[in-house]
């Protein structure tokens, strides 16, 4: 690993860590949240995810929205790990169908 990959590394983790004791600190001294404050970050996992999922779905054209609409139907009624499987079998089968 070069110095450079090595400093990177080191800034990022200081720069993640520093926000998130930031982020402590300052909730620690307003107390309690106003409950749209606290609904908003509430909100934020959901968000990243989205974020980080949408790319890649719509990058894969028709047979990823399609897995990635499987995947959300499965999640309601199977564990994750099953959800993941089938909806994985599912872009196979649209990759094969679709070309």
């Amino acid at each position: 690993m070069s110095l450079e990959s090595l400093l990177v590394i080191v800034a990022l983790a200081v720069v993640t860590y520093a926000t998130r004791f930031g982020g402590h600190v300052l909730l620690a001294r307003f107390g309690a949240l106003h409950p749209r404050v606290e609904a908003g970050l509430d909100a934020v996992p959901g968000a990243v995810i989205a974020a980080l999922v949408a790319p890649s779905v719509f990058s894969q054209g028709l047979a990823g929205v399609i897995a990635a609409g499987a995947a959300i139907l499965l999640c309601f009624r199977f564990s994750m790990i099953w959800s993941i499987m089938m909806a994985l079998a599912v872009l196979v089968a649209a990759r094969a169908i679709l070309g």
